[in-house]
């Protein structure tokens, strides 16, 4: 495997510009070759990790890049000008409704909790992409870390074979501040085995090995000339290839292992699918995954387009909190579902819908939230919030709350500048404190 594909260094789409990260110190030392590693000691070393001692928290996030409409989703208003003509179900919170098109969900979201009052500040994609990884605004002096990156660094088992911080169906956002070790791998396709694991079959054991000591004395020669954490950096990266390729965990990411009964359930889209191997990484110990479902922007055909992407998330998510609380794996790890921003009530001339920061839905349950509660009320038209709106900066302090992760966690920046994960002014969501 090439230490480029296991790192995925195009597709992340957040980095430092300005530091040597161990990304590109390996992009300009040996990239393009393949099983390229350490010695034949620190290749036993990597192989013999010992494996986490401990069970800590895990969060799945499902991505709705695009921006879901809320009146298709979770908050429809059927029966008024703007609620067009997506239909309402119960759900099993009493006294909740949410669209016709997500029945498996309707069922499944007394375990769940439901904010309808989210509120944000950037209507553009790459802006509110950004302020939703992070809980931060775009700023030019600094890249924040992604919430996988947070939790790869508070979590994360050093020392465990798999990254900590795995992306299914496309690149997430990376690591800022907190180094590369923390960046995303990327499965570019959940129905797809991961490529260049093994090396090419004209590469036998001799060859691998002997290539092996050959970068040995490439690293011992570079660092009898040079000193510093790049090059430990270096070193560091290539032993997390070794134990990658050789990891007996490597068999996660191969959903043929699971009974077709199963992959059936969580529908065979490139969806459900991820959500299934997202339930597979954590059950192995993989700390934070994100699953994309992509095609939310929907300025045009909205009901139609929307119809069929709640026929795809239905069922993915569904079944991933029924697995979960199934595996006992429920109360260990939190589950979120979101995007960027929501949908415009009002319906255009071509049955779109426009960008929407004043009143969209986030889902979250798992770990050690409550359950069955639902946060903010918007108007019958579903242009304005009547009650406890929840900014995205609140949303991540309980979400690094219920995670175990103190959220005004301090660190320096390369400028030398203290920054904390969530801004002093986030004060959670009362409803979803202990205490409530």
């Amino acid at each position: 495997m090439t230490i480029r594909t296991l790192l995925n260094c195009e597709e992340t789409q957040m980095t430092q510009a300005d530091q040597p990260t161990r990304r590109s110190f390996l992009q300009s030392s040996l990239a393009g070759m393949l099983g390229f590693t350490l010695s034949e000691d620190f290749l036993r070393h990597a192989i013999a990790a010992p494996a986490p001692q401990s069970k800590p928290k895990n969060c799945i996030l499902l991505w709705m890049d695009g921006g879901p409409s809320q009146l298709e989703t979770f908050d429809p208003k059927p029966g008024t000008r703007n609620g067009g003509p997506t239909q309402a179900i119960q759900s099993s919170i009493p006294g909740v409704q949410i669209s016709e098109h997500l029945p498996q969900m309707a069922e499944a979201l007394q375990h769940l909790n439901l904010i309808r009052s989210m509120v944000s500040s950037e209507g553009s994609h790459q802006r509110a992409k950004y302020l939703g990884h992070t809980g931060y605004n775009p700023q030019p002096t600094i890249q924040h870390p992604s919430l996988g990156a947070m939790v790869s660094e508070e979590l994360g088992n050093p020392d465990f074979s798999l990254p900590q911080f795995v992306s299914i169906n496309g690149p997430s956002f990376g690591p800022g501040y907190l180094g590369q070790e923390h960046a995303p791998f990327v499965v570019n396709n959940a129905t797809k085995k991961i490529e260049n694991v093994q090396p090419p079959k004209s590469v036998d054991q001799s060859r691998f090995r002997s290539r092996l000591a050959l970068l040995d004395r490439m690293e011992r020669r570079f660092a009898g000339n040079h000193s510093g954490s790049k090059v430990e950096d270096h070193h560091e990266t290539y032993g997390q290839a070794v134990r990658f390729m050789n990891a007996p965990e490597m068999v996660t990411f191969d959903l043929e292992k699971e009974p077709k009964s199963v992959r059936e359930a969580y529908g065979e889209t490139d969806f459900g699918q991820g959500c299934l191997m997202a339930r597979r990484l954590i059950e192995t110990g993989v700390r934070f995954v994100e699953v994309t479902l992509r095609g939310w922007d929907t300025h045009e055909d909205n009901f139609g387009r929307t119809t069929q992407l709640c026929r795809t998330l239905d069922p993915g998510f569904a079944t991933l909190v029924k697995e979960l609380r199934e595996r006992d794996l429920w109360d260990s790890t939190l589950v979120v579902w979101m995007g960027e921003f929501g949908r415009k009530p009002e319906i255009d001339s071509r049955d779109g819908r426009g960008h929407w920061t004043r009143g969209w839905n986030v889902v979250l349950g798992g770990g050690d939230l409550p359950a069955g509660r639902e946060i903010g009320r918007m108007s019958p038209d579903g242009a304005k919030v009547l009650d406890s709106p929840v900014s995205i900066a609140d949303l991540y302090h309980t979400l690094l709350t219920g995670l175990g992760i103190n959220p005004f966690t301090e660190y320096m920046t390369s400028l030398r500048r203290p920054i904390t994960y969530v801004e002093e002014k986030a004060k959670g969501i009362p409803q979803l404190t202990k205490s409530v």
